[in-house]
């Protein structure tokens, strides 16, 4: 897979997508990394991004020329090195967007390339967005400085769903919101913890009920924390009678 990053920060991007689960998957040749810097892409001498919002107010508004140009250098560096090549799907990230989902996440990693858009200051030029961007995705409701924290965070979770990824691939099938359920909790050694042992089950060696435990502690969890998600369980028909009754028995 490849992914294509537009920051202006790009030694943060490349640094950071160089750690762990990712880092490892692109010494591996599993994902490809480059970012583009709109900077190299500005047509002034002080190579200029920004500007004043028209209208007033505060801050300052990226370009689009540069963003253009940029996208423009992405988009004709990838058909050079193969004329086949698919384009890539371009997202901006921003508090505007949907909000990013388990299974829109899965729906990503199935793309052979995706391009991140991560804007700065006040926002981005809305005709460059209205022009040239595929989707716009949100990580939560707040705001941080710019999109290069998000991509990173969609970057993660995209590459960690990559065939060959996960030490083993059936891991990420029991991650939080996988099934439309938050996790439950987990345990490791020590067997007793400052007074609290293990839960029983856990250690009984009988398969079927460890998974109907797990499952029930996950209902319970998404349930006290996130009720709205057991609401889309049950429309997506994902939850089974014994779930039912098990939801029952906590109200």
């Amino acid at each position: 897979m490849d992914v294509e990053v537009v920051t202006l920060f790009p030694e943060m991007v490349e640094h950071a997508a160089r750690f762990g689960v990712t880092g490892r998957a692109i010494e591996r040749g599993i994902w490809r990394l480059r970012c583009w810097n709109p900077r190299d892409h500005a047509s002034d001498a002080y190579r200029r991004v920004d500007d004043r919002p028209f209208g007033g107010g505060p801050g300052m508004v990226m370009l689009p020329e540069p963003l253009a140009a940029c996208l423009a250098a992405m988009h004709d560096a990838r058909r050079a090195e193969r004329p086949d090549a698919p384009r890539a799907h371009v997202i901006h990230l921003s508090p505007r967007g949907a909000p990013l989902t388990q299974r829109r996440i899965a729906e990503l990693a199935a793309l052979p390339a995706i391009a991140l858009m991560c804007g700065r200051y006040e926002g981005i030029d809305q005709r460059l967005l209205d022009a040239a961007v595929d989707e716009e995705v949100s990580v939560g409701d707040f705001v941080v400085s710019g999109g290069e924290l998000p991509a990173l965070s969609l970057v993660d979770a995209v590459v960690r769903l990559l065939p060959g990824v996960m030490t083993d691939d059936a891991s990420a099938l029991h991650d939080s919101f996988s099934d439309g359920l938050i996790e439950g909790p987990h345990y490791t050694r020590p067997e007793v913890f400052a007074g609290e042992p293990v839960p029983a089950v856990l250690l009984s060696g009988h398969h079927a009920r460890i998974a109907r435990w797990r499952r029930e502690q996950a209902l319970r969890a998404t349930a006290q924390r996130r009720p709205e998600l057991i609401e889309q369980a049950r429309l997506d028909g994902r939850l089974s009678a014994d779930d039912e009754a098990f939801l029952r028995g906590l109200s």
